[in-house]
């Protein structure tokens, strides 16, 4: 339960950083659940919105257990935890109105996965106006060596940053934006239960597994705020909180990109580029 003093202490750090990670929103009994039920349908096969086969003989982890998407459009214990109380609680409280939902995913990163390299989700959701919202729930306990999340704190006031093609060795995906040295990402270490929010202009990405026994399961849900009035075609239909279904527009999206730049020595951005790759569905 949300606290006074919780909420206070979490839209400070949210409105600072544009995260915050959300202690023990889930109890062990239902993470358990939760990661069993989704090693079952991993185990079953493929299904709709797949974005890769399954194939357990690989060499590659990630094509043993590559990750899920949309599970809510045909998983019924999907679509609850996506619209789950407590994250519409959260949500609401660093939003400030209730949100709608718009797609659902699960990564398993099994030992020996890669990573995936830095990006914005508003990159893809081509949420307008405003952005869109993650609640990030780790399924696994996750650290630098599992492959946690990194985040840059401060860049959800940054615009969408011109991409660049990413390092494949290390990361599953093949689009990344390039970082100024001076600004980092920082490792998010969590416990099963917690749950990861951020805006979706946050730069964030997670490192490779080098565990050869650990998995780092995690469960997605992506929201965008009340008062969009267009996403992405991918992210159709789109619901709300209740369950019901309402109509937005399609974004095409493209057009300026921030590029960095130095000015007196420190880095800026500018909205000087184009867009020149092409989205996948995240």
């Amino acid at each position: 339960m949300l606290t006074d003093e919780m909420s206070n202490c979490a839209r400070q750090d949210f409105e600072r950083d544009g995260y915050v990670v959300a202690p023990a929103v889930f109890p062990r009994p239902q993470i358990d659940e939760l990661r069993e039920h989704y090693m079952t349908l991993r185990r079953h096969g493929s299904y709709p919105d797949d974005l890769v086969g399954v194939d357990p003989t690989s060499h590659d982890p990630l094509k043993r257990y590559p990750r899920m998407a949309q599970m809510h459009r045909w998983d019924p214990r999907t679509l609850h935890w996506l619209l789950d109380a407590r994250l519409r609680d959260w949500l609401t409280l660093l939003l400030g109105k209730e949100p709608y939902a718009v797609q659902s995913m699960l990564y398993f990163k099994p030992p020996g996965a890669r990573g995936q390299a830095i990006h914005q989700d508003n990159f893809y959701l081509r949420v307008e106006p405003g952005t869109c919202m993650a609640a990030w729930l780790a399924l696994d306990a996750t650290d630098e060596d599992n492959g946690c999340m990194l985040v840059v704190p401060g860049s959800h006031t940054w615009p969408i940053l011109c991409t660049e093609k990413a390092d494949t060795r290390l990361s599953f995906t093949d689009v990344t934006v390039p970082l100024p040295a001076v600004l980092q990402p920082q490792p998010v270490r969590m416990q099963p239960g917690d749950v990861l929010f951020f805006n979706g202009s946050v730069v964030h990405g997670s490192l490779p597994n080098r565990t050869t026994d650990r998995f780092r399961r995690s469960l997605i849900g992506h929201y965008i705020e009340a008062d969009a009035r267009q996403v992405a075609a991918y992210f159709h239909p789109v619901l709300r909180m209740d369950g019901t279904t309402l109509e937005l527009d399609v974004s095409e999206g493209g057009g300026a990109c921030g590029e960095w730049s130095d000015e007196d020595g420190e880095p800026v951005i500018a909205m000087t580029g184009q867009e020149r790759v092409i989205r996948k569905h995240e």
